[in-house]
């Protein structure tokens, strides 16, 4: 088989990906950030057709269930503006969610993300402050896709805990596991600023038997030990570097340094970069925009015209290209 990304519109040669925001948002809703919900269709199509007039292609959204996906949208967007748009399955830290709505979906978790992956994402439930908990609901059956246009997700996302590792996180990265194993999606990490990236690392590959090369470790500019990332590096995870163009971001001064330094350790090639758009706020500065207008000039001044095709263009074409496979 022929290795594709399976983008909102269809499976896509991954020649065709182009200039690539990896690691970013068009919806995303959380009750931990009330009022800064990205619920707008408007509003997305003028992010992306902004991003498009800059030279952006492709934009991957590493929204999860249960967070507002917009999947009712992003077949639309993805037509109208001419950008390729990959969607996400998967589950965040379980704070973003109402504790009802987590046990019914702990039931056929894995089986929920493939069906999302193969043949397109379900309903998702509205989202409420987290509450005292309630009687168990039942589980909800993953096979109805959320609207008449089946839209399949192109990734897994998950979380990291900011401390000790959780039950709900470990039974989400078993499920993304067995997701992987089952369809050959990559899996996407968010991680927190104390996380312990190698633990994360000896879940998904030792334990669970995800290889390096199929994981993306998200915010990798939280972590300030440049011996940490060289040695993710060499392991042959991906990095999604997702705040350089989010301006204010407290990773903002040493983002620059980070990517310098792993292009100067060899790793350029495990490399991604991303906006990482999750409020209203944060979208005023206009990250997929500022990534190609500001950022990658700046690499090709420091490093030559060739770094930035390589971190937008050849990395994303190499971390989200799957051997699709259906169960």
């Amino acid at each position: 088989m022929t290795p594709t990304i399976r983008t909102v519109l269809g499976d896509l040669d991954p020649a065709e990906l182009g200039a690539t925001d990896s690691h970013d948002h068009l919806f995303i809703r959380s009750p931990l950030l009330p009022g800064e919900e990205l619920d707008d269709p408007a509003a997305a199509e003028g992010v992306l057709r902004a991003f498009a007039a800059a030279g952006g292609r492709s934009f991957v959204q590493w929204t999860p269930y249960g967070m507002g996906r917009g999947a009712d949208s992003l077949a639309e967007l993805s037509r109208v503006t001419g950008v390729h748009v990959v969607a996400a399955t998967g589950l965040h830290q379980a704070a973003h969610y109402d504790p009802d709505t987590l046990r019914a979906l702990y039931d056929g978790l894995a089986e929920r993300f493939i069906v999302e992956l193969t043949t397109g994402l379900t309903a998702e439930p509205a989202t409420e402050p987290p509450g005292p908990p309630g009687p168990p609901a039942a589980p909800e059956a993953p096979e109805a896709p959320a609207s008449p246009e089946a839209v399949r997700a192109g990734l897994i996302k998950v979380a990291c805990d900011p401390g000790t590792t959780t039950a709900h996180t470990r039974q989400v990265m078993a499920a993304a596991a067995d997701a992987h194993h089952a369809t050959g999606a990559p899996i996407a990490v968010h991680l927190e600023p104390r996380a312990h990236p190698h633990l994360v690392l000896n879940r998904l590959h030792v334990r669970h038997g995800v290889p390096p090369h199929r994981i993306i470790l998200g915010h990798l500019t939280r972590l300030p030990d440049v011996r940490v990332h060289r040695e993710l590096a060499a392991e042959g995870v991906y990095f999604a570097l997702d705040s350089p163009s989010r301006a204010g971001h407290p990773a903002d001064h040493q983002a620059f340094d980070v990517i310098a330094d792993l292009v100067e350790a060899g790793h350029a090639s495990r490399l991604l970069l991303g906006a990482d758009t999750t409020t209203r706020t944060a979208r005023q500065a206009d990250g997929p925009t500022k990534l190609l207008n500001d950022l990658v000039p700046r690499l090709a001044r420091t490093f030559g015209p060739e770094l930035p095709g390589l971190l937008l263009t050849a990395n994303p074409a190499a971390a989200f290209a799957t051997d699709w496979r259906t169960p």
